[in-house]
């Protein structure tokens, strides 16, 4: 199975979102990176001088880079962006996360991200005959669901991948919760997402831990960790697993898959190894077993 290096979604600065990606080129057994901005349309410029040398950094490591359009699309500043990076597709493969794109690739082969809600083998079927060629599976799909889609995607020649490690995308809001929570409108936000790289921990009225935003995205509290799966999700017909990046050594998060996935350690020691060197959150696979998705099933 392949490890796939997802795009970072939160707002890191500039220097720190460049050198993350280096170092991914350089250091870690990921054959496929996926980069570029997913949530927000204000933090493109942030990166999009950068491009152009981390993807060449990523390919001379040897990795297939994709480029990532945002999921949400409201604005002439976000049809604009999302116009910017269809443009680079000379340079990298798309990874559609908002079905505006497909107008704009005009028949070129491209991959669906997560956030295109592909929930069964007749959208799958229909994006294929669009230029679909590898699918980022919906990160709530059951086992069960996986199998069926990775199977219709396996007939037809495409590649399947699953949210294996990192904090769940849940959903999307024309709002951004981090500007409100700090008194700003999103128009006057002063990028205060960026205080918080690994998101906002949101909590009860009650005071429980609930889940994390970013931006306009709401994703899941705890982390989602399908490393004592892995070999069950071979057996589904799974291509990949993808992860998600946090500020936490990536590199050994992706060493960790990647001895799992060829078998060198069992998931039960990949799980223990990433609870020493990821988030100090708990961990998650409800989702997987059709079960609420902060559950965790040992």
């Amino acid at each position: 199975m392949d490890i796939v290096m997802g795009p970072v979604l939160f707002n890191w600065p500039a220097e720190q979102w460049r050198d993350f990606w280096f170092r991914i080129a350089d250091e870690a057994p990921v054959q496929r990176a996926v980069i570029g901005e997913v949530v927000c349309a204000k933090r493109a410029p942030l990166y999009f001088d950068l491009l152009d040398e981390v993807i060449e950094r990523l390919q001379a490591g040897g990795k297939q880079v994709a480029l990532a359009t945002l999921a949400e699309v409201m604005s002439d500043v976000d049809r604009r962006t999302m116009a910017q990076v269809v443009e680079m597709a000379e340079m990298a493969e798309i990874e559609i996360n908002d079905v505006s794109a497909l107008w704009l690739l005009e028949g070129k082969p491209f991959a669906v991200g997560p956030y295109m809600n592909v929930y069964n083998e007749r959208t799958l079927g229909h994006l294929m005959k669009k230029g679909a060629r590898r699918f980022a599976l919906p990160v709530e799909l059951p086992a069960r669901s996986l199998a069926v889609m990775a199977a219709a995607a396996t007939e037809h020649g495409a590649e399947t991948e699953v949210h294996a490690w990192g904090r769940a995308p849940l959903a999307l809001s024309a709002r951004c919760y981090h500007a409100r929570a700090h008194g700003r409108t999103k128009d006057s936000c002063q990028y205060v997402c960026e205080e918080d790289p690994d998101g906002m921990e949101v909590r009860t009225l009650d005071g429980r831990p609930f889940l994390a935003v970013n931006g306009i995205q709401t994703l899941s509290y705890g982390c989602v960790d399908l490393s004592t799966r892995v070999k069950e999700l071979r057996g589904l017909g799974v291509s990949a697993l993808r992860l998600s990046p946090h500020s936490v050594d990536m590199v050994q998060v992706a060493r960790i898959f990647a001895d799992a996935a060829a078998e060198r350690i069992s998931g039960e020691e990949a799980h223990a190894r990433l609870n020493e060197a990821g988030l100090p959150l708990p961990a998650a696979n409800g989702f997987f077993h059709a079960r609420a998705g902060h559950e965790w099933v040992a």
